[in-house]
């Protein structure tokens, strides 16, 4: 890995495109150096994961929307449509659309942290959709989903956005475009124009994840996977973009992240050098905000040495900053401990997930967020009882590169109205990669069935995870395999738009 030096230039520099972030991204995304076995595994393994999120989620509110969509834009020899039979195809831009939001909504899938938040999994549906469309085969998709996990891992870890309230498919956006550009062979100078449309378009505000959450943040990864694809073909038919997009005068950095001054160092394989950042991913055990993860194990070891949950005074979680600014108390909004808020904002609460945690030693993508789960009365009392304190030794290990010292996690006090305290931490989840179990091929297949087992038949099932473990033998034209098909007639209709 090459650390690369990025900063603001004024317009009479005429900062040379070789010297430019954008360009080195195409770079990377032009190198046909080939993906280790180890990556290729773990491409299969999220392929699995977000089928799973996907079809479990996709009768919900904001997939079926999207899904009708989608649907208005069919295109024979297109992409397909997860949940739909494949002789449904729509144009490869709304295949990411649906498929995007509905990997998404349930936020149940892989994650990275560093310097900023990312979901790195959101690379796949765009990808996908493109070399279903495309006709690629097997290896030219797992090239384009590791160059896509690469570039957005790289950047996540070098120049953060939420500082400056700007949401985390900035970063994504430039990826998915890159894939795309992996994938289809493109060279250099088309992937660097459309990086630069794609980050043009994506800088969007966190507003989308803070106070009343909306289901927008289920599309919102959708929406970049699309932007990038329309990014993509707008470069391929020659049109260029806003240059240079991170280091012009009026561009990102200057006025949308650290400013004039600014100066990034992003991580970048050098060239011949294999792409291997999805090893730093992990996935999800627990359909909740990864930096609840840990907790979440933690809660349910702690609950083993608690009685009556009446008894508690008050607990006190010490995490990282972006824990307890995030999905703690230092966020301060109200909505994360309104018993009537929406899944969405209780899935960005560590204080309800820790309290549901505790009291049911379990938890469950659905029934731990139904609303007469959520405004049980003892469950309330308990979760307001909650509150969340900044460590800067927890803020310390979030933020390190040193991936054997990194955590999410946190120590988590407990008093109890007699004086007494239980104190217990953890420093990561136990499905990651330094966990208790470390998710496993099994795990994903585990996580697979347990999602999908009441929704698909089991010859579904088995094609499905069949097909998808012979990725890299599947021929142009037999990507079609890897969508998941529901039975006839199980698949909610749209509410009516305008498409």
């Amino acid at each position: 890995m090459k650390l690369h030096e990025v900063k603001v230039y004024p317009s009479k520099t005429q900062l040379k495109r070789e010297d430019q972030l954008a360009w080195k991204i195409a770079g990377v995304a032009a190198d046909k150096v080939g993906v280790t076995k180890e990556v290729t595994e773990m491409i299969i393994n999220r392929i699995i994961d977000n089928a799973s999120v996907a079809i479990a989620s996709v009768n919900r509110s904001a997939p079926t929307s999207a899904r009708g969509g989608a649907l208005g834009h069919p295109r024979k020899g297109g992409a397909l449509v997860f949940g739909l039979p494949a002789r449904v195809k729509v144009s490869p831009e709304w295949a990411a659309w649906a498929n995007g939001t509905a990997v998404r909504e349930l936020d149940y899938h892989d994650t990275f942290l560093a310097a900023d938040y990312s979901h790195p999994g959101d690379n796949i549906p765009p990808i996908l959709a493109v070399a279903q469309s495309m006709e690629k085969s097997g290896r030219d998709l797992i090239r384009g989903i590791a160059t896509g996990y690469e570039i957005q891992i790289d950047l996540v870890k070098a120049i953060c956005l939420h500082k400056h309230k700007i949401d985390h498919i900035a970063h994504l956006a430039p990826a998915q475009a890159a894939g795309v550009g992996t994938l289809l062979g493109l060279k250099q100078e088309v992937i660097y124009q459309a990086v630069q449309q794609a980050v043009h378009v994506s800088f969007t505000t966190r507003q989308s994840r803070k106070g009343e959450i909306s289901s927008w943040k289920a599309f919102a990864p959708a929406h970049a996977g699309k932007l990038a694809v329309e990014a993509v073909d707008r470069a391929m038919r020659g049109e260029g973009a806003p240059s240079p997009i991170y280091e012009g005068e009026d561009s990102v950095i200057a006025w949308m992240l650290d400013g004039p001054d600014a100066v990034y160092h992003v991580p970048l394989p050098e060239p011949g050098e294999a792409k291997r950042a999805i090893l730093d991913s992990y996935t999800k055990e627990h359909s909740a905000e990864y930096q609840s993860q840990a907790l979440i194990d933690l809660a349910f070891r702690m609950r083993e040495s608690i009685d009556d949950f009446e008894k508690i005074e008050k607990i006190v979680i010490h995490t990282s900053h972006h824990t307890h600014y995030v999905i703690g108390t230092g966020a301060n909004d109200p909505q994360k401990m309104d018993p009537k808020a929406s899944r969405e904002t209780l899935d960005h609460s560590i204080m309800y997930i820790f309290a549901v945690a505790l009291q049911d030693g379990f938890w469950h993508h659905e029934t731990s967020y139904a609303p007469k789960r959520a405004q049980r009365p003892d469950t309330v009392r308990l979760w307001h009882k909650i509150e969340t304190v900044e460590d800067p030794e927890w803020t310390e290990r979030y933020h390190t590169l040193d991936l054997s010292r990194k955590a999410f996690g946190g120590r988590v006090e407990i008093f109890f109205k007699d004086g007494s305290k239980l104190e217990d931490e953890l420093a990561v989840a136990n499905a990651h990669p330094l966990g208790a179990k470390p998710f496993e091929r099994e795990d994903y297949i585990r996580k697979f069935k347990m999602l999908t087992d009441d929704l698909i038949t089991p010859r579904e099932s088995n094609r499905f995870l069949e097909a998808v473990q012979n990725l890299p033998r599947l021929k142009a034209g037999e990507l079609d395999a890897l969508n998941v098909a529901m039975p006839n007639g199980s698949v909610d209709e749209s509410k009516p738009g305008i498409f």
